[in-house]
């Protein structure tokens, strides 16, 4: 069975009088222990492709099934008990709850999935090279802090889908080579992995490709 499936995804937006297709009928598949890259320009529909995998965005058109169960058309409270199930979730708003400190938030989610071992945050918080900052709260984390803070807390819990957009856009080179090890160690263990990135190290590490262009895939 697939881990993820999306069946002919259409998304637009109304801006004044004009209608803008973010998505344009696409297809995708996701299996358990791949590790998949998504790449496309800026403006190609990434993002909005990655909202309507994980249900925070209702696609206008088509489906989303993961692990045999659909998430499209469903109320909200049913596609976020299959959101906690089933993914981990790194997107461009913070996941982080401004109360909690980067360890907090670790720890928090790992609660919820039972896992709150001190080695386990400790080695997330060294993975995503947040060491110094592990006590901050998330309004005195820089843009690129509260990313890699997102990304520890979105793959605390070992999730079976990790849905990622650009999580190496802003670490330095250690702390990436970090970060795609992980990735292909999540790919062992039969965990599926959908990142969206413009890294070409990253790219050069997946199983395979999938390139959006204009809201399409497209094949280069």
């Amino acid at each position: 069975m697939s881990a993820l499936v999306a069946h002919e995804l259409y998304r637009f937006f109304h801006t004044a009088e004009e209608e803008i297709f973010a998505l344009r009928g696409v297809s995708l598949s996701l299996s358990p222990g791949e590790f998949v890259a998504l790449i496309g320009p800026s403006g190609s529909g990434k993002t909005t492709l990655l909202s309507c995998l994980t249900g925070l965005d209702e696609p206008d058109g088509g489906h989303v099934i993961v692990s045999g169960e659909r998430l499209t058309r469903r109320s909200e409270t049913t596609r976020a008990k299959i959101r906690a199930r089933q993914f981990g979730i790194l997107l461009q708003s913070s996941i982080l709850f401004a109360h909690l400190n980067v360890e907090q938030n670790i720890r928090f989610q790992l609660l919820l999935a039972g896992k709150a071992e001190r080695a386990r945050i400790d080695r997330l918080i060294e993975m995503v090279g947040l060491q110094h900052r592990a006590k901050a709260l998330p309004t005195e984390l820089s843009g690129g802090e509260t990313a890699r803070a997102g990304l520890a807390v979105a793959l605390a819990a070992d999730p079976p889908i990790l849905i990622a957009d650009e999580p190496t856009a802003e670490v330095d080179r250690d702390t990436e080579v970090r970060l795609i090890d992980h990735f292909e160690a999540r790919r062992r263990t039969g965990l599926a992995t959908l990142l969206a990135t413009h890294s070409a190290a990253l790219a050069q590490r997946a199983d395979r490709i999938i390139r959006l262009h204009d809201g399409r895939v497209v094949d280069v």
